[in-house]
């Protein structure tokens, strides 16, 4: 047994043995109709996509939806690949690392457009750092191979700076706010909830990727889960429900809505309903199907790693694009 295969096996005991303590099944049966189905589903930061459900009464699933929470789309697809995981869902990097090793179980399956608003690179209060070119010779905390990762590295090529100017700490993004506040990295590149909390304990952006992310969020599936008739079923129908669900918000919830997510984040009611309104703005919400030009925009970011080194080997993305649920998945989504 190969040392690879010996850690994917030894994660999928560790992970489903996590997710089964926080409700998590360890299997997801299709056997029967759709109500034995159990989709087990990754989200990021808090459940925002179980909430969302929730909030506009889609939650009502004729099959059962387990959320399972990660600090970012990495740790969801590593569960994924180690069969704890049926579903997650990422930014267009957590995929790429995933799959570097040439042997992909996944596959993406959807794409969410979304807002690319609170990804930035943010520097302490009291911090005389001030723009990305000044974090030359800095102590630069991030979050290995994720947006953050990227987004630094094109924010310090823009400034005339490369990835060796910096003394680069990957940090998760609990450890990394700690860091920041603390005084052990000079600036932190991080997304969601880090950044929130970040900008409520004082920290000022001195770098933001809003123009620099594409916008295109991953639903990616096990092959596993692909394989069964009921589930691909049950996953068109959940991806059509998310999509059913931010419609229902923009159609005057707004403000009902904010106060879902600022009991979440732990902030202000006013500021949820501005992010969210500015992030509306700025790209709608909306699930869309497999493209040429969305795996294109993955290819991309791919290159832009093996260009940085963080790639070993040149990688073709497409390898783990799937146009299966392209078919339901526009039925639903136009009825």
């Amino acid at each position: 047994m190969s040392r690879t295969v010996r850690a994917l096996a030894l994660a999928a005991v560790l992970l489903t043995s996590a997710l089964t303590g926080c409700g998590g099944s360890a299997g997801a049966e299709d056997s029967g109709g759709n109500g034995s189905v159990t989709l087990r589903v990754g989200a990021t930061g808090w459940k925002r996509e179980e909430a969302l459900l929730k909030f506009a009464h889609l939650d009502d699933t004729p099959y059962q939806v387990r959320w399972s929470l990660f600090q970012g789309g990495d740790k969801q697809l590593e569960a994924v690949r180690a069969g704890a995981l049926d579903v997650a869902n990422s930014s267009e990097i957590p995929p790429v690392f995933a799959a570097a090793d040439g042997r992909p179980n996944f596959k993406v399956v959807a794409v969410q457009r979304g807002n690319t608003l609170n990804q930035e690179v943010v520097a302490p209060k009291d911090s005389g750092i001030t723009s990305i070119a000044q974090l030359k010779g800095k102590k630069v905390g991030y979050v290995k191979n994720t947006t953050a990762h990227y987004f630094l590295y094109e924010l310090l090529k823009q400034a005339g700076l490369g990835w060796d100017d910096i003394t680069a700490a990957p940090l998760e993004p609990d450890k990394g706010l700690a860091a920041l506040n603390g005084g052990s990295v000079d600036a932190f590149a991080g997304y969601g909830n880090a950044v929130i909390a970040a900008h409520q304990q004082g920290a000022r952006t001195i770098g933001s990727a809003k123009d620099i992310l594409s916008g295109n969020f991953l639903w990616t599936a096990s092959d596993d889960t692909l394989q069964s008739p009921a589930r691909r079923k049950a996953l068109a129908d959940l991806l059509t429900r998310i999509d059913q669900a931010y419609a229902y918000v923009r159609d005057g919830h707004e403000k009902e809505y904010a106060k879902v997510v600022a009991a979440a984040t732990h902030q202000p009611v006013d500021e949820a309903l501005k992010e969210l309104e500015e992030g509306e703005a700025q790209r709608q919400t909306e699930v869309r199907l497999v493209s040429a030009q969305a795996t294109a925009s993955q290819q991309k970011v791919a290159d832009a790693f093996r260009d940085l080194g963080a790639l070993k080997q040149p990688l073709k993305v497409s390898a783990f694009w799937t146009d299966r649920l392209n078919s339901p998945l526009r039925k639903a989504l136009s009825s």
